[in-house]
């Protein structure tokens, strides 16, 4: 059944409530057809067929996901191969490996790229750019960068989406069940990342 059809009949997902855009990223999830839910314990990650790690601080998201003991469970259903999205700070959770991290920075994992943390500066400089995304039909999507990361290197498993136009850096990149951008999707009112994401939850499930 579409996003047309009703709620009850879309895919549970996730959306990991530590910290950073969580009602915004409920809000699309709701409007792409899922049915979202929020995460802070270990155990509220059962039953779910999908995850959103959303926007926010990187560095206090990975101390709260110690603080709650999430680290673990989270990389676990990671590898098992649950579908993951994250967007800004929720993609550097999902790096393999982290440039510029504060001393000690962990990530849960599972893409094998290298990404350097506010890569696209400060807040001052914050911007929106028009990103033509592999996957994803019609008008280049309107991106909002907010102390954006960027990819600097990916393995050969990694799908390379889209690219920032000014500076051709990957903001864009999926992995088998795992997606993430360096952009806010859930702040544009543009649901067709949301729906990208839900349609690869309802293709796993």
């Amino acid at each position: 059944m579409g996003p047309e059809g009703p709620q009850a009949a879309g895919p549970v997902v996730g959306v990991l409530a530590l910290q950073g855009d969580v009602i915004e990223h409920a809000r699309a999830l709701s409007a792409a057809g899922a049915r979202p839910v929020t995460v802070r314990r270990a155990e509220e990650l059962d039953g779910l067929e999908g995850l959103i790690i959303p926007g926010g601080e990187s560095t206090t998201m990975w101390k709260l996901a110690v603080i709650f003991d999430l680290m673990e469970p989270l990389r676990k259903r990671v590898g098992a191969g649950m579908c993951v999205f994250g967007s800004c700070a929720g993609m550097i959770m999902l790096a393999d490996r982290l440039l510029d991290g504060v001393a000690g920075q962990e990530t849960v994992g599972g893409i094998d790229m290298t990404v350097r943390r506010n890569a696209f500066g400060r807040q001052v400089d914050s911007f929106e750019a028009g990103i033509s995304l592999a996957g994803i039909a019609g008008a280049p999507f309107r991106a909002v960068f907010i102390r954006a990361p960027w990819v600097e290197q990916t393995g050969g498993q990694v799908e390379i989406l889209g690219t920032e136009p000014a500076t051709g850096r990957i903001v864009a990149v999926r992995q088998g069940p795992l997606l993430a951008t360096s952009f806010h999707p859930e702040l544009t009112g543009d649901v067709r990342v949301h729906r990208l994401f839900v349609d690869m939850v309802r293709e796993r499930t």
